[in-house]
């Protein structure tokens, strides 16, 4: 049937990058399937393991050397035909890749069970999903740095409830959005050193088949459980498991991923809200058009798609913790299906927020005259604090002094409301006695109205992010072309 003829996924065929899709398409999942048989055969030779006999070798190279040629040989019709004739997928996979490894059919996942292929192929997989994404977490925090050292000392309107509290600078609210995915970068990082391998564990985690093929050696079974970890990649192996390594694995790598959506969502939230104010634009290609109907319309599309896959990311992690929360005893199959559809899908929207958040950052548009417009009319209100820490300063009651700093604002606020164009509130508050002995000249000169945000912003970035930029510059100065 053609592709326009059934439903596609739009994370694979609009958003996600293209090493991240082949991450988590058939081949590349089937072949690692393939690589973890050869490894476990290739192992149980290397231990030794004997024939009935006690002394002939159960697993010969040639063996090993065809089933390592095959890898890549997989025939997906003939593993459909053989999972519709017998329910089951994996065994599927090893009837198909028996027929085309005869002389090593019968060695095929010796002593193993499903999981052995299932499970330690999801953990491989993961780890270098979280790779990719750790990688993307890099560039973007170079493009955060650079943003926000560019703007460090650009005052705009801070913002509490959404109304106009202190003023802050460009580059120092940067820094607050940086700080979200460095988080997000530290507990990815953190996932990606200490995630352990199930390994070669048996039917129910006993290792009572491997036991009974290394004839009650021990140590053997330990060696196979090592080394065959090893061979893939890992130096971690869980020491215990029932059938499945714990799905607290997956619920806690899926809630890495929703950190990652919670960040791009609060991050893009803020655009679409300073685009409103046209204080900050996303990039807005020449052809772009914003709607059908209203040419003149320039919407934050970006961060309107950002936001709304960040949405279905975070409420994927739900489904990994109600899986974790209801397997039965040593396994239940009910987790199949569901981890089948969740965990690619969480990687691949949160590779896509991180396309769309790179291309965001790379190409902000700062409105300067707007931004220092906006900072002009309500730089009356930013001042009070200042007029009332020099009045307090001056042994001013603070609480008389912040009262009267109220009426005041209101009363202007109320008349600004009302269509008055002027905002007379540090004439009103010279009129006071309680601010009699300030100097508002002086005040308003000093300006600091900022604060140290210019100054938190180089602090901020030479403490957290260059070390990291350092350590990682090949993931440095990243672009990202979005499909759509």
């Amino acid at each position: 049937m053609e592709t326009t003829q059934v439903h596609d996924n739009p994370l694979v065929q609009r958003y996600a990058g293209k090493e991240m899709v082949a991450l988590w398409n058939p081949t590349n999942r089937y072949s690692t399937w393939r690589k973890l048989w050869v490894a476990l055969a290739q192992t149980q030779m290397e231990l030794g393991l004997l024939s009935e006999d006690g002394t002939t070798p159960r697993i010969t190279p040639p063996q090993i050397k065809e089933l390592e040629k095959n890898i890549h040989n997989i025939d997906f019709a003939r593993v459909e035909e053989h999972e519709q004739r017998l329910r089951h997928d994996v065994m599927a996979h090893i009837h198909a890749y028996g027929e085309c490894c005869p002389l090593a059919r019968d060695i095929i996942h010796l002593g193993a069970t499903s999981c052995f292929v299932t499970d330690n192929t999801e953990l491989i997989l993961m780890r270098q999903g979280l790779t990719l994404l750790q990688n993307s977490l890099v560039g973007l925090l170079d493009h955060f740095a650079k943003f926000s050292r560019k703007y460090a000392g650009m005052e705009t309107l801070g913002f509490t409830h959404f109304q106009p509290a202190q003023l802050t600078t460009v580059g120092k609210r940067a820094c607050l959005w940086a700080q979200d995915f460095l988080m997000d970068f530290h507990e990815v990082s953190y996932r990606i050193e200490n995630m352990k391998f199930r390994g070669a564990k048996g039917t129910t985690g006993t290792q009572a088949s491997f036991l009974s093929l290394f004839r009650g050696d021990h140590q053997k079974v330990r060696d196979l459980d090592t080394l065959v970890s090893k061979k893939m990649g890992f130096d971690q192996v869980f020491p215990v498991t029932g059938q499945t390594y714990p799905r607290k694995v997956d619920s806690q790598i899926l809630e890495t991923l929703s950190g990652i959506g919670q960040s791009a969502q609060k991050f893009g939230t803020d655009i679409r809200l300073l685009s409103h104010r046209q204080e900050i634009d996303e990039p807005f290609e020449t052809d772009q058009v914003g709607s059908s109907a209203m040419a003149y319309k320039r919407n934050p599309m970006r961060s309107e798609r950002m936001c709304g896959l960040s949405r279905f990311l975070i409420q994927l992690a739900g489904n990994t913790a109600e899986t974790a929360a209801v397997q039965w005893l040593e396994r239940t199959l009910d987790d199949s299906v569901n981890r089948r559809l969740t965990i690619p899908q969480a990687f691949l929207c949160a590779d896509s927020i991180m396309r769309i958040a790179i291309n965001i950052v790379r190409g902000l548009v700062v409105n300067p005259e707007v931004i220092k417009s906006e900072v002009e009319r309500t730089l009356p209100f930013m001042a009070t604090e200042n007029l009332l820490m020099a009045a307090v300063g001056n042994g001013g009651d603070r609480q008389n002094l912040h009262e009267v700093i109220r009426k005041h604002s209101h009363a202007v606020i109320a008349e600004l409301k009302s269509g008055s164009r002027k905002n007379d509130l540090l004439e009103r508050l010279k009129k006071e006695p309680e601010f009699s002995s300030i100097n508002f000249e002086k005040v308003m000169a000093e300006g600091r109205f900022s604060g140290r945000a210019k100054e938190q912003v180089e602090e901020f970035l030479v403490a957290e992010v260059d070390p990291i930029l350092k350590a990682k510059s090949e993931w440095t100065n990243q672009n990202t072309a979005l499909k759509f």
